[in-house]
């Protein structure tokens, strides 16, 4: 059997890996420059490889093709593939079949990081055997290869959802939707959305399915198709039977008639929306019946995550932000929403088909000055440019932070929250969020 690895990445090396264990010949073929820490990986245990070109006759025969999730459907090689009839799925299918350790799913368009590592702080609190994988650190393929786990706490986007066939989660979690990614998805809100819930489409009446009660799209969704799971929604708005709500000041969850109480003072997180991940996290805790103790002690004892509404630095009483992984305007409308202080506000970058009109009304309130930071900023500007008094276009972080100290007053906050991708000038979310605290430090 023939496996040829799209992409050389984490989830392609890790792909890579556990198809040679499972004895397949494997062939890894990225139409980019593979790094030298997968390229040595790949060396030292004998896999064919090749980097910056696809060679057709190389890749066509393979008798299953693990697509990474950066590569669109409408690349060349994966068209070829189609018209071939080749099977194509996601790093996730192909783990998933070798693997005899339950899964927790986490996917959504905003939150599913934080709810992804909360709940595996939860889970590993409780002294559960649980690996972390999906989008997050080392990819679920390599550690299904060494087999030490009993259980996964995954974090999957709707590319990697795209690529599966019979994947089933125990427990899938949607945070929320909005549209995001769309340019994947020829710019229809609707084909992104069913994305999203293929996360349910193999789960049978023993799994169950957590998602936002309070949101449109997922509320419709679920009046107009079906899913074997058991439902648990969560809401702030709203008392659920099953599921989780907030009763005044308390989180309460409710599964299989087994009340927990989390007094929200005690939850580390902070926003109405870490609010909800929190709320998602525990009540994956109660399906696995994790004390109520670890649940409460883990929520009031973690950390966050970094990137994301993270505070940096406090100079001359101006209070420096970093959420670079705001890449889409719902996380911006958390982050601009979040501050209570007057704000200059860092956006910018590879726009994946935002509709700014959302965030119009906090703008109009918060925002005093808008940096620009990206190649193309013409949608920001034609967006605020009769509302906020300063826009001013940067092509550097140490540029956009200078400006940003310079224009900045007593009691301001300095917010990077992009609202876009980062690869017209960092390599990542994580690189643009590193460089805006560095050039913070360097004030």
């Amino acid at each position: 059997m023939k496996l040829v690895v799209l992409g050389g990445g984490e989830s392609g090396v890790g792909t890579a890996l556990l198809g040679k264990k499972e004895g397949y010949e494997v062939f890894v073929s990225d139409f980019g420059k593979i790094k030298e820490k997968y390229k040595d990986v790949l060396i030292q245990n004998q896999i064919d490889w090749e980097d910056e070109k696809h060679t057709e006759e190389k890749i066509v025969d393979a008798d299953v093709v693990m697509k990474s999730p950066g590569i669109p459907d409408k690349a060349p090689i994966v068209k070829k593939l189609k018209e071939k009839g080749v099977e194509i799925i996601s790093e996730i299918e192909f783990a998933s079949r070798y693997s005899k350790a339950y899964t927790v799913g986490i996917t959504g368009s905003n939150g599913k990081t934080t709810t992804t590592l909360l709940t595996h702080h939860i889970l590993k609190s409780e002294g559960l055997n649980i690996g972390l994988a999906g989008n997050i650190g080392d990819s679920y393929a390599q550690q299904v290869a060494g087999g030490n786990y009993d259980g996964f706490v995954l974090e999957l986007s709707s590319f990697q959802l795209d690529g599966i066939k019979d994947y089933a989660p125990h427990i899938a979690v949607i945070t929320n939707l909005s549209p995001d990614h769309l340019d994947r998805y020829d710019y229809k809100y609707e084909n992104y959305i069913n994305a999203k819930f293929r996360i349910t489409m193999n789960q049978t009446e023993n799994d169950y399915l957590i998602y936002d009660a309070d949101d449109v799209e997922i509320e419709k969704w679920l009046q107009n198709n079906t899913t074997k799971a058991q439902l648990l929604g969560f809401s702030l708005t709203k008392q659920i039977k099953k599921g989780a709500y907030l009763n005044h000041d308390t989180v309460m969850i409710n599964v299989d008639n087994n009340e927990l109480a989390i007094p929200v003072s005690s939850i580390s997180l902070e926003g109405k929306h870490n609010l909800k991940n929190a709320m998602a996290a525990a009540t994956v805790a109660e399906i696995l019946r994790v004390r109520k103790n670890t649940i409460r002690e883990s929520m009031s004892n973690f950390q966050g995550v970094e990137h994301r509404l993270e505070k940096v630095l406090k100079i001359q009483n101006v209070q420096y932000i970093n959420d670079s992984k705001a890449t889409n305007v719902n996380s911006v409308m958390f982050a601009l929403d979040s501050v209570t202080a007057p704000i200059i506000w860092i956006a910018g970058g590879v726009d994946k088909g935002n509709d700014y009109s959302e965030l119009m009304p906090l703008v109009r309130e918060k925002v005093k000055a808008i940096i620009c930071l990206g190649v193309d900023n013409h949608k920001l500007i034609d967006a605020f440019g009769n509302i906020v008094d300063i826009i001013v276009e940067t092509q550097s972080m140490d540029e956009a932070v200078k400006i940003s100290s310079k224009i900045s007053e007593k009691g301001d906050t300095v917010l990077l929250s992009p609202a876009c991708a980062s690869f017209d000038l960092f390599e990542n979310y994580e690189d643009r969020g590193l460089k805006f605290k560095q050039a913070v430090r360097q004030l």
